[in-house]
């Protein structure tokens, strides 16, 4: 029987990778174990599951990076395991990783973009112009002479979309590939490829832990322990009730709808989820039924901000090139206890400002001052170096760049070598800050290359919070990790900050900057555009003023709100709140003010 030229077939896959034991000795571990799924040809799948679930090494048996240990693969008819068919299938695949250093061979941006499609043998002009296009779809084609190095985070993933798009695939897979790019970037990306599969029957393969980018998709796959265990369309999957036994969670707007009807007694469909429009003419009609009860008062929590500042940015400026400033004289105080976060566009210049604030980068124009009890320091001074960065500790964007011992022990001792301390004593302080970031006695015991994302996160933590920083800086502390893990990340920052750690925080998710911070300080073209509170700055007129995309619940939110408004014309919601269950109560609570309890 012939095989199917429509689809893309993988049958009872296994596949391990070879790990480290305690003893020294190498054993195999299984990635994925039978796995079976099918992806139809021109269709829009997302693959979601945990971190380590096995969903990259999916990708990569697709894309024939990897070789099945047993089963079988078939690509459009062609069967991947044959050594003849090879590079005619590759030539036809593309997969775009999450971490873009993994994948940036050129040391400028064009030759970069280059490489893929003139190593298919692409003659000039044709090359030229896939180039070119590639780069103006991602937004880059001005830096289009720049070395590599010199992009930022965001920018060298737009870097790595942009090669995958100038080969041209069949099938493209992008495997958390907009992780790191800002929320407006994220959504042109998304429509650019999504108009190439309406238009060239494109085969998008998507492996992402945003929720929210699940639903544009067709059909939505889970992965767990190496098999597929969940399977369906969008709204069937986030209807179920199993999700967090996977390490996944609805979208925003989803766990918002669901406590609505919780509260009101009612239940949804998969009829429900289809569409905005339906949630919210559902959720609406659940809003103006008889009998609603008003929920329990919602608890605020205390504002534990001190009003002393320990760290001074003042008239800050730095140029990479000579040329453009990467941040222009930035001016901000930050307050003991408070989670500050920053936020802007990939490439606004967030990296090179918290770079700065433990010394890394040594300020040229403008000064970095922290305050402490033994007086202020300087990062333009150099003698203040250690005692800076016993102060600040800073969490890179890839904690792998911050791992290298053989133990995640001997890591997190590695800045306790200058303490003058005795064993026992690094051991408890190792032992305390392991703790504080959730690692057990076994990850401590572990090569951190044999972590998964979460675990290197927490490891990484650990060796800057052993040295009891006041201030710890995190650059993208959730960035890959999936639901469940996002949420143990932001819950070990709320407990820091609860001890007295003050936080800075560089994001691109709206939402869990509006939920995490005390303040926001929004970044645009090197500059500070605005300062404020998560309400002051996603206040709907302001947001629009300032350009930003408001976080998922507030836009969900307001469009029921509008909606109730012709209902209840006396309603007012007088607060916000971006937490999407607290947002849930304080909208049935003001049905409830305006007659809409007992009706």
């Amino acid at each position: 029987m012939p095989e199917d030229p429509n689809s893309i077939d993988v049958r009872d896959v296994t596949f391990s990778y070879d790990v480290s034991d305690d003893d020294g000795s190498i054993s195999p571990r299984a990635a994925l174990d039978g796995i079976s799924v099918n992806i139809k040809k021109g269709s829009y799948t997302a693959i979601l599951g945990s971190n380590g679930s096995g969903k990259s090494t999916l990708a990569k048996i697709i894309d024939i990076l990897e070789v099945p240990d047993s089963g079988k693969v078939v690509i459009f008819g062609k069967d991947a395991g044959d050594d003849e068919l090879f590079w005619d299938i590759r030539s036809h695949c593309c997969c775009v990783f999450q971490n873009p250093d993994n994948q940036i061979v050129g040391t400028m941006i064009e030759e970069d973009v280059a490489f893929g499609p003139e190593n298919l043998g692409v003659p000039n002009p044709e090359l030229r112009e896939r180039v070119d296009q590639a780069l103006k779809d991602v937004g880059l084609y001005e830096y289009r002479n720049r070395e590599t190095t010199a992009l930022s985070g965001g920018q060298k993933q737009k870097l790595a979309i942009a090669g995958a798009l100038a080969m041209r695939p069949d099938i493209l897979i992008l495997d958390e590939a907009t992780a790191m790019l800002d929320p407006t970037s994220r959504d042109d990306f998304l429509a650019l490829v999504e108009k190439m599969r309406e238009e060239k029957g494109l085969t998008l393969i998507t492996i992402t832990h945003d929720m929210t980018e699940a639903l544009r998709c067709d059909k939505v796959i889970i992965v767990n322990k190496g098999k597929a265990v969940l399977e369906g369309t969008p709204e069937e999957i986030f209807l179920s009730d199993d999700l967090w036994q996977y390490g996944l969670k609805r979208p925003v707007k989803f766990n918002f709808a669901f406590e609505i009807a919780k509260l009101t007694g009612n239940t949804l469909t998969k009829e429900d989820l289809k569409s905005d429009e339906a949630l919210i003419t559902r959720l609406t009609k659940m809003l103006n039924e008889p009998g609603i009860k008003m929920p329990e008062a919602i608890v605020k929590e205390e504002d534990k901000t001190e009003k002393e500042v320990v760290m001074s940015v003042k008239n800050l400026s730095y140029t990479y090139d000579g040329d453009n400033k990467a941040i222009d004289d930035i001016n901000l105080d930050i307050m003991k206890g408070e989670v500050l976060g920053i936020v802007g566009e990939s490439g606004c210049g967030k990296t090179t400002l918290i770079s700065h604030m433990n010394a890394i980068f040594r300020p040229v124009q403008g000064d970095v001052i922290i305050h402490t009890k033994g007086g202020d320091l300087s990062c333009k001074n150099k003698k203040d170096t250690l005692k800076i960065r016993q102060n600040v500790g800073l969490v890179f964007q890839y904690p792998e760049y911050q791992l290298f011992e053989e133990t995640v022990f001997k890591d997190i001792a590695y800045g306790l070598r200058k303490m003058n301390l005795d064993k026992k004593e690094q051991t408890v302080l190792i032992r305390d800050a392991a703790f504080k970031v959730g690692l057990t006695e076994r990850e401590l015991d572990s090569s951190p290359f044999e972590l998964s994302g979460g675990q290197k996160r927490r490891a990484a933590m650990a060796g800057v919070l052993v040295m009891n920083p006041g201030i710890l800086v995190l650059d993208e502390p959730a960035s890959g990790l999936d639901p469940k893990g996002r949420q143990e990340m932001f819950g070990i920052i709320k407990r820091l900050r609860a001890q007295g750690t003050t936080i800075v925080l560089v994001s691109h998710n709206m939402d869990e900057a509006a939920v995490n911070c005390d303040r926001i300080c929004l970044i645009d073209n090197g500059k500070i555009k605005a300062i404020g509170t998560p309400d002051e700055l996603f206040d709907k007129d302001r947001a629009e003023e300032l350009g930003i995309q408001r976080p998922r619940i507030a836009r969900f939110s307001g469009a029921l709100k509008n909606e109730l408004a012709k209902i209840y014309p006396s309603i007012e919601f007088n607060e916000m709140y971006f937490n999407p269950e607290k947002e849930a109560a304080a909208v049935v609570t003001a049905v409830c003010k305006a007659g809409g309890a007992n009706a």
